[in-house]
């Protein structure tokens, strides 16, 4: 028993983690995360209809932006020692808490569906380019199987696996832009026409780009909590995020313009361009390690969530259950066909959820944010609770409405954030405000 209780995580939702992540394990964990499938998809949707200059431009400026609120919720996670679904009890009480732990936790498992599916297309693709064979179903099941093995160490075998698998990716992406830069003419993507494709506008993509960054958001925490210092956990983030989101989205957009210019049809996967080159491989392999890399993080906090809706759950339950879920999941048919219903769905939910909770940190008051927020019932109690539910349900309608009904041309990502951060905070100020010494007065007059 004693082997399997070291071999297994511990994590707990309380501030007893390890203090592990150093500065660079911090950028490695956020640079392995976000260089993935899905953000070099980002990086394929702006070319050709932004020039090249300009779409670089949007994801360099775009990342600098959306990942400010990223590294705010981390540096919360540091400083408190919690995950990020118990920082939402103070803002909005257990009850709401448990809600939007339940939801973040069908998210995070569908996502990881998702990530499975690709892991197993890109494995596949590898196994059947040097032995012939292929099995798309039981590579999926291998891909899966492993990532829930690596989260059941915890998150001491995330930081190990992250932090090699960054290392591993960066090598071969750059191996991946050399091959490209020798067979095609990568300098021809300064000088390409623009072409309306993908119906992207420079707005549009400038949302797209802060859109990619938030959807980290109900996650942070989770791994920055165990960061050895504030200053770590800011500009760990922040580097490790930009830089990962220049490569990704940078891959996808030379990709995407090198297929068009060469009178292919338009992708993001760079295995198309190079396996007639012989050096598909390596291709496909950034893909298989990307998508591998943030599917850890996906069923860890999907974990984590499920832990703050049920407290005193030993950690290895939660995520051998949802680890099974997630392999069989995958198996869905047409489960790849929702993806970019996913990132919608992401973006209504999580985007006004976490920007109440940056504006109960930084600016409503810290008092409460510390243990006592798994320990204490009169939580639930707080005034401003019915307002953070409020400020919650009128940003997510929005998010909702912006990108479904009416799209806004600039979109709609930062203005739902700025603004049910406004309306809980014009709210929490009016609970909250001292009362006025002239009704104390008249309260202590017998």
């Amino acid at each position: 028993m004693a082997f399997f209780d070291r071999l297994l995580g511990q994590d707990t939702l309380d501030e007893h983690q390890h203090k592990s992540l150093g500065a660079f394990g911090t950028v490695a964990l956020w640079l392995g995360a976000n260089v993935v499938v899905t953000t070099i998809l980002t990086g394929m949707l702006l070319v050709p209809d932004l020039p090249f200059t300009t779409a670089m431009g949007s994801v360099l400026v775009g990342s600098l932006i959306g990942a400010v609120p990223l590294l705010l919720v981390g540096l919360m996670g540091q400083r408190t020692g919690l995950p990020s679904m118990a920082l939402t009890r103070r803002a909005y009480g257990p009850l709401g808490s448990r809600l939007i732990s339940l939801v973040n936790m069908g998210v995070l498992i569908a996502w990881s569906w998702i990530q499975a599916l690709l892991a197993g297309m890109s494995l596949d693709y590898a196994i059947q380019a040097t032995t012939g064979y292929s099995n798309l179903a039981l590579m999926t099941i291998l891909c899966e199987s492993v990532v829930v093995l690596i989260v059941l160490r915890g998150h001491l075998g995330i930081e190990r696996v992250e932090r090699w698998a960054a290392v591993a990716m960066v090598g071969l992406a750059a191996v991946v832009l050399y091959q490209l830069n020798r067979h095609y003419d990568v300098s021809a993507l300064l000088d390409m026409p623009v072409e309306a494709r993908n119906g992207i506008t420079l707005g549009i993509a400038f949302d797209i780009v802060i859109a990619t960054a938030f959807s980290w958001i109900s996650s942070s925490a989770d791994y920055n909590r165990n960061c050895k210092s504030s200053a770590i956990a800011v500009w760990g983030t922040y580097i490790g995020y930009v830089l990962a989101a220049l490569l990704a989205m940078g891959l996808g957009a030379a990709v995407s313009g090198l297929s068009v210019l060469n009178g292919m049809p338009q992708t993001y996967d760079p295995t198309r361009l190079l396996s007639g080159f012989g050096f598909g491989l390596p291709a496909a392999l950034v893909i298989f390690f990307s998508v591998m890399t943030t599917n850890v993080m996906a069923v860890y906090s999907a974990t984590l969530s499920c832990m703050n809706v049920s407290p005193g759950m030993a950690f290895w339950k939660p995520a051998l259950v949802i680890g099974v879920v997630t392999v069989f999941g995958a198996l869905i048919p047409g489960i790849l066909d929702q993806f970019q219903n996913f990132l919608l769905l992401i973006g209504a939910l999580f985007i006004p959820a976490f920007s109440v909770i940056i504006v109960d940190y930084y600016l409503v008051g810290r008092d409460g944010y510390g243990r006592e927020l798994l320990t204490s019932p009169h939580q639930l109690g707080r005034p401003t609770a019915a307002v953070a539910i409020g400020a919650y349900l009128i940003g997510a309608a929005l998010a909702a409405y912006w990108s479904l009904v009416s799209p806004l041309a600039f979109g709609a990502s930062l203005p739902v954030f700025v603004i049910t951060g406004t309306l809980y905070w014009l709210g929490a100020m009016l609970l909250t405000r001292p009362r006025p010494q002239t009704d104390a007065v008249e309260e202590s007059t017998p």
